[in-house]
Order: structure tokens, then C-alpha cells, then sequence
């Protein structure tokens, strides 16, 4: 073991030379060193605003659904490290990959029977534009190489995901000009109970008609828009979407790496609205946040329609593809969700999650406050502090990572009341000083 570096040099090196996400070079705001971390609690190497030990209402990213150091997860880890911890998945094949396709198979819509492994959920959204757009090459119509979704969208950071993000408000911006130009509809309207708009069902079935002829799929996060602004939808948009896909011969992707294994109260979101895409990908949770990995799922359709082309083959094949270690974490963690009373455990924390917040709807520039399952989201009328929100939840024992103008949780399933009264206090917190 390496002599363990003192926290101020550790923060200076990190300065010097380490490029983090959504940040400039060199940072601008210092991040807090974990030390450690177990169950729902992250350990400090040093005290932060008297704080040594913050709860985690973010779940690593919406990954780390049964917390941080599980037993069973460690244990799963630390048998596959015995056995291999990678091979070549070219030509090659081994247990844990074939038992994670098999479950994912068996969990998610009966249509979906393809499990192609990716290293994460860019990539998945990647392999799963490819399938669309090659589907429709290898049927002899290249034509359809466009693809459709809602503004408010967010998807990935790599090259096609990012053509599918929001082009104006979203992130990616900046690329507008470079990216493929994608087909635009307007965000599906607030609210996950309401009562569909017949307008902007029209708008969905006009725009999907009027484009079929280049369409190769539409693609939309079903019922929670994540990182384009924590939106939450009627599922009744996904079933419109099924019924103009089917109408048109457009092919259906829904992205549920955000959304899967839980976290809208449903296993997958899709089951909101009783529909199956053609293609689904799926990530995040997938691993309990231990490792890196995501899926890309098909139905047979669009596999046979693939393999019996010209190039009959998926050209896609990273290096970590299907990583044993990975895959085993990730059969351990789907069993161990899948093992418990999940759906209890999100609508308890879901309850606490509407105790806690409704505290927030009186605050000055709070513009909503809104709970889906595990999902709680405070929406203030003007871009967050993202310094001084960060600040108080911290003084509250907590950490999370607002952005724009969001102060929001996704807690791990297995936090308990009292921290999740704790994460709703920092919630109202982080939204009275951002």
C-alpha cells in the first residue's frame, strides 16, 4: 500500500492535474476529499464546516441504490478478483456476462431478448443509435438515419448522445453546429399525474408522421427527464409514442439508464405506461455503483434485421465489454434489489421525501417542489448558487450536487427516515442560500 497523501497535498495535486466533470482547468470550487465510505455515509479526510461524515443524497451519480461498502456487493467483487478479473470478450465468453444478459432478459420488457454490454451509459446510447441506423441500412432503407426526441432531453456526453440533448438550453450548446441535426419536438408537459394534452398529443403523432420517411427511431427518457431538469411526464406520452412508432415504422428507444432498477417506483419506467421499446438502455444502478457498465437491449426484430445485412455484424466492440468483474458486481446487485421489498423502500423514502420538502414550497424564489419515487427535486426561479448551496447542505451533514436551477435527491434506497428527514432539511437548506 502507498503511503496515504495528506489531505492539503492531495487537494493541491488534484488542482494541478486533475480535469473534473463540467469544470474548467484548473477547478474553481475545491472538492472535498472522501476518505471512506459505508452504507449511506461519506467520510471525510477532513472536517468541512464541522462536518466529518456527510450523508449521500445523491447516490453517487443515482447509482449507488444500496449505499456504499455492502457485504454482498463486496463479496460478489472480491470472488470474481479470485477467479479473473477481465478477459477479451472477442471470441470469448464467461459465466458472469451470460448470467447478467440472462437476467437483464428475464427483468426488463418480454420483447427485449439482445443484451449488448457497454462500458457506460454514453455508450450505450451509442450502441443503441448504431442498431437503429443500421437496422434500417441493412433493410434497405439508409434513408432513415435521423432520430427524433423531446427538448428538455439529456443522454450522454459522447458524439450522438449529445445530438439527442436539449440544442438550446441543454449542456451541449456548444456543439449545435457540428452535431447531426436531430428532429425536435417541443418538452412533453409537467406533470406526472396530469391528464394528457390533447394538443401536444397531436404535436407527438404530427411530427412523427411528417418525418417517418427519415426517421430511424424516436428516443426519449420515459416519465423523468434527468439532467436536463429533473422533469417528471404522463406516461401516457410514452404509450402515444409506441402507437405512432408502430404506425409509421420508426423504431422506439427509451433510455432508463437514469431511470431503471427502481428509482421511479416502477422497475423500469416503461411499466408506467405498460409499453416496450424496441431498444432500451440501461446503467447507473446496474452495478449498485461499483463498477462502470451499462446495456443496450433489443428485440429480435431488430437483431435478425442487423444480422442478415450486408455487414451482417454490430461494428462495436470496446475493450472492458462485458468485464467479468463488472458483470459479476452487477448480477449480485440486480439479485440483491430484486431479493428485497424494493418497491416498499421507494415509496417509504418517497414519503419522507414529500414530508421533508414540502417545507421548501414556502421559500422565497422556490418555483415547485416535486417527488417520483425515489426522486425529489426543489425548482428555484433563478440559476442556484451551486458554492453556497453546496455550503449549507454540508453544514447539514449532507452532500449534494444542484445545477441550473435544481437542488435535488436521489437518495440510496436503503437510507433510513431520519436521514432522509436529514436530506430534506439540507434540500430546504441549499435552496433557502442558492
Amino acid at each position: 500500500m502507498p503511503d496515504r497523501i495528506d489531505p492539503a497535498r492531495l487537494r493541491a495535486l488534484d488542482r494541478a492535474h486533475v480535469w473534473h466533470p463540467y469544470g474548467p482547468m484548473p477547478g474553481r470550487q475545491e472538492p472535498l476529499v472522501v476518505e471512506s465510505a459505508s452504507g449511506v455515509r461519506l467520510r471525510l479526510a477532513e472536517p468541512a464546516h464541522g462536518r466529518t461524515e456527510l450523508v449521500d443524497g445523491m447516490s453517487s451519480w443515482w447509482s449507488a441504490v444500496h449505499g456504499y461498502n455492502h457485504p454482498v456487493l463486496n463479496e460478489a467483487a472480491r470472488d470474481q478478483l479470485d477467479r479473473m478479473s477481465h478477459v477479451m470478450f472477442g471470441g470469448l465468453t464467461h459465466e458472469p456476462a451470460v448470467r447478467l444478459a440472462t437476467r437483464l432478459v428475464e427483468i426488463t420488457p418480454e420483447p427485449l431478448q439482445h443484451v449488448f454490454l457497454a462500458d457506460s451509459g454514453s455508450v450505450s446510447v451509442e450502441v443503441a443509435v448504431k442498431m437503429c441506423l443500421q437496422y434500417w441500412r441493412s433493410a434497405g432503407r439508409p434513408a432513415k438515419r435521423r432520430l427524433l426526441t423531446w427538448r428538455g432531453g439529456y443522454h450522454g456526453d459522447t458524439w450522438q448522445p449529445m445530438s439527442v440533448c436539449d440544442p438550446e438550453g441543454g449542456m451541449h450548446e456548444l456543439w449545435s453546429g457540428s452535431l447531426p441535426r436531430q428532429v425536435f419536438a417541443d418538452a412533453p408537459p409537467d406533470g406526472f399525474d396530469a391528464e394528457p394534452d390533447e394538443a401536444y398529443v397531436r404535436h407527438l403523432r404530427e411530427l412523427v408522421a411528417s418525418h417517418a420517411d427519415e426517421l430511424a427511431a424516436v428516443i426519449v427518457e420515459p416519465v423523468v427527464q434527468g439532467a436536463g431538469g429533473m422533469r417528471f411526464h404522463s406516461p401516457a406520452y410514452l404509450r402515444v409514442l409506441r402507437e405512432a412508432c408502430d404506425e409509421h415504422d420508426v423504431l422506439l428507444v427509451f433510455d432508463e439508464i437514469a431511470t431503471g432498477f427502481g428509482r421511479t417506483g416502477q422497475l423500469f419506467a416503461a411499466g408506467h405506461a405498460g409499453v416496450s421499446p424496441d431498444v432500451m438502455c440501461v446503467g447507473k444502478a446496474l452495478t449498485g455503483g461499483y463498477l462502470t457498465l451499462a446495456a443496450t437491449l433489443c428485440t429480435s426484430r431488430v437483431a435478425k434485421g442487423i444480422s442478415s445485412g450486408d455487414v451482417p455484424v454490430l461494428a462495436h466492440g470496446p475493450t472492458f465489454m462485458g468485464n467479468p468483474l463488472a458483470s459479476a458486481v452487477a448480477c449480485a446487485s440486480v439479485d440483491l434489489l430484486l431479493g428485497q421489498d424494493w418497491e416498499l423502500e421507494v415509496k417509504r423514502i418517497g414519503a419522507g421525501l414529500r414530508r421533508g420538502l414540502a417545507e421548501a414550497a414556502g421559500v422565497p424564489g422556490v418555483r415547485d417542489v416535486r417527488v417520483l419515487g425515489a426522486i425529489g427535486v426543489v425548482q428555484l426561479d433563478h440559476e442556484v448558487d451551486m458554492a453556497a448551496a453546496t455550503r449549507a447542505a454540508v453544514r447539514e451533514g449532507v452532500w449534494l450536487r444542484p445545477f441550473r436551477d435544481l437542488v435535488y435527491t436521489m437518495p440510496p434506497y436503503v437510507t433510513g427516515d431520519d436521514d432522509v428527514a436529514r436530506i430534506c432539511r439540507a434540500v430546504c437548506a441549499a435552496a433557502k442560500e442558492g
